[in-house]
């Protein structure tokens, strides 16, 4: 089915994750074409080459002197020529569960909370997540990065806002939600997607709760649906439903287990990958029925 429908006040703001990426045109036409692919092979929609409003929140350019360009872009988006939907958890249900490292972590992490001293995560951190050790560490990192997604919501004020966001673009979206929230700052009425998302880190969910009280569902959301591969390190720890309290409006986190089905150009996988992310039915459906709901 050719998508043909006025989507009325939709947006979509896509943000994105750790390490450097390619320039942010391209990056963004991939995020778009990821999503396109998804739909299609998902939903049977078929959405033409910018037929989604869509803006893209990119920050690398704050981290990293030159984008990734040519053969040092060893994870370019590329499309996948099978058919039907792609793997889901739905058919696969050994997949949703919790991995053993999943487990162990969740049990290091309450000891870790309980101490107040955070010796796994700063290594998880420091060597594997990177970024997210240097958005604590460089305060004007931070406050840039933060200031890129909060002016693509003033631009979007008046419309009904679909943010995703993956990796370490859902920290991003958290801290400028509750900020937010803290200071009055009008909102467009949101819907956040987390893909891949490390908010259920236990140094992580420390810091959170330094900057903003009790952790909790942003007042301004309207939705917040929580994706994750169990073999992506970024996920471990508890689903975030048992992390982050629901919102005065009784708003709560789903938390949906999917399988990212990216691979490297030399065959290789990477559960943590927005492509993957962007193109997994669950993602697909949950955007699907956002666009749907618009006057």
């Amino acid at each position: 089915m050719v998508w043909e429908r006025t989507l009325g006040r939709a947006h979509i703001i896509g943000i994105h994750g750790l390490a450097n990426k390619p320039p942010r045109d391209e990056k963004s036409a991939w995020w778009q074409a990821a999503i396109r692919e998804g739909l299609d092979r998902n939903c049977g929609l078929l959405v033409p080459e910018g037929g989604l409003p869509f803006t893209f929140v990119y920050w690398a350019d704050l981290r990293y002197p030159q984008p990734l360009s040519g053969d040092r872009n060893r994870e370019p988006y590329a499309p996948d020529y099978g058919l039907g939907p792609f793997p889901s958890p739905a058919g696969q249900p050994e997949t949703a569960e919790p991995t053993l490292t999943d487990r162990i972590y969740r049990g290091l992490s309450y000891l870790e909370e309980a101490a107040g001293l955070t010796p796994v995560d700063d290594l998880i951190l420091e060597y594997r997540l990177d970024d997210l050790w240097g958005y604590y560490a460089d305060a004007g990192f931070r406050a840039a990065a933060r200031e890129r997604l909060r002016v693509a919501l003033a631009e979007a004020a008046g419309q009904d806002v679909l943010i995703a966001a993956h990796s370490m673009g859902g920290l991003i979206a958290y801290d400028v939600l509750r900020a937010a929230e803290a200071d009055g700052t009008p909102l467009p009425r949101c819907t956040l997607v987390t893909l891949g998302s490390p908010l259920g880190l236990a140094e992580l969910k420390l810091k959170l709760a330094d900057e903003h009280g009790a952790l909790r569902v942003p007042a301004g959301l309207a939705a917040w649906t929580n994706l994750m591969d169990r073999q992506d390190i970024a996920t471990v720890g508890d689903d975030f439903a048992e992390i982050y309290a629901p919102n005065a409006a009784g708003v709560r986190v789903r938390d949906v287990p999917v399988i990212n089905a990216y691979r490297r150009p030399d065959g290789t996988e990477n559960r943590h990958k927005s492509y993957g992310y962007l193109r997994t039915p669950e993602f697909s459906k949950a955007l699907a029925d956002f666009l749907n709901d618009r006057p």
